[in-house]
């Protein structure tokens, strides 16, 4: 069982030192997210936060005395700002989703570096449009999924890459809340015509994204999903009985969706649901399988030490996989890794090479459950 723990061990990389400018960096959005993300930048010593801009009047400034931001200019558009701060070299993209695909857009056109909140945004055909701006910019772009950084969903990556679970053919995965609508914050996450999706597209990428990431990214084939919004309009599952009218969105989706290499994946996410899970993430191989505990609420890490079924010696045995520590915080890494690819000109940390995959099949589960049939699912050439 040790040799089997010590294959997963993280190798150490060198400390690399900047000497350069301090990287120039705007908020597009001054919502709640945007504090994370201003908290972790500010956190950097070779950052500088010049510039915020939010279509609420007065909101930026608020937000920059709430954080205390100082210094910073204030902006009523994100082309207000770009089209003023000649010198930016970055901005961070935390608007709701609607305003992702003409954000990124218009930063990258201009030969900004991006780092966009996820999802990356809300069709398969917005998703595009930003690569193909990426793609001419020559800019980087990640995509802020923190759960990357994670001790422990980096363990599913080793565990998958190192050939333990053998060739790898069914994978079950999900999560959900059972009372978690996200309202405490307005409405922008659950009207349409801001976000566009609903569970689906605000933690259901995260799910997508642990086991899609694990096992390489392989090109998504076809899809048979469902969506709906079957809580969003009751008053108790709200944080005030008027947000009903507005309730435009998905609170759960599921779906079966068949990958390149012979792999079918099982999806399954929830705002709110009568049940403490939809279950663990379970991905099965020709030689072993894992089992990852679910979270009480999805929160881009693990319910408990993961499992890995196999034989040995013709005995079924299971190898309990301790919890990995997590000694840095996962925004943290995931703004440090965003302003080290600038610096050092390194690959972007999350890219959208891997997460249009992850929007086709959103974009795909959405399609298909409009339709009421499975869907093939078409990837244009970037």
């Amino acid at each position: 069982m040790s040799n089997i723990l010590d294959a997963f061990k993280e190798k150490q990389t060198e400390e690399r030192v900047y000497n350069g400018p301090k990287i120039k960096v705007g908020i597009i959005g001054c919502g709640w997210i945007a504090e994370a993300h201003a908290n972790s930048f500010m956190k950097c010593e070779d950052v500088e936060i010049v510039a915020l801009a939010d279509i609420i009047p007065g909101k930026a400034e608020a937000f920059a005395k709430k954080c205390g931001i100082e210094g910073a200019k204030y902006y009523n558009s994100d082309r207000e700002l770009i089209d003023n701060e000649k010198d930016i070299d970055a901005v961070t993209i935390c608007t709701y989703n609607r305003q992702h695909a003409p954000c990124a857009i218009y930063a990258l056109e201009h030969g900004v570096h991006v780092l966009l909140e996820k999802p990356m945004c809300v069709t398969l055909d917005e998703a595009v449009e930003i690569c193909k701006a990426e793609k001419k910019s020559g800019k980087i772009l990640s995509i802020g999924f923190q759960p990357r950084f994670d001790e422990n969903m980096k363990m599913v990556k080793k565990i998958c890459e190192s050939g333990v679970l053998g060739k790898i053919y069914y994978i079950q995965t999900g999560g959900g809340r059972r009372m978690g609508i996200p309202t405490p914050f307005g409405t922008s996450f659950i009207q349409e015509d801001t976000a566009g999706l609903g569970a689906l597209g605000d933690i259901g990428c995260y799910s997508l994204d642990m086991v899609l990431n694990a096992i390489g990214y392989p090109k998504p084939l076809t899809v048979t999903g469902f969506k709906a919004g079957l809580f969003g309009k009751k008053p108790e599952y709200l944080q005030k009985p008027e947000y009903t009218e507005v309730f435009g969105v998905d609170d759960f989706a599921a779906a079966y969706i068949r990958l390149e290499n012979d792999i079918v994946l099982d999806f399954r996410i929830a705002w709110a649901m009568h049940c403490d899970t939809p279950g663990d993430t379970i991905i099965m191989g020709t030689e072993g399988g894992l089992r990852i505990p679910s979270t009480e609420c999805w929160n881009g890490s693990i319910g408990g030490p993961m499992t890995i079924y196999h034989n040995i010696a013709g005995e079924c045995v299971e190898t309990v996989i301790p919890e990995c520590e997590n000694t840095e915080d996962n925004f943290d890494k995931k703004i440090r890794s965003f302003v080290d690819a600038i610096e050092f000109n390194l690959p972007t940390p999350v890219p959208s090479s891997q997460i249009i995959y992850n929007q086709a099949i959103i974009d795909g589960i959405a399609r298909s459950s409009d339709l009421g049939r499975e869907i093939e699912i078409e990837i244009p050439e970037i």
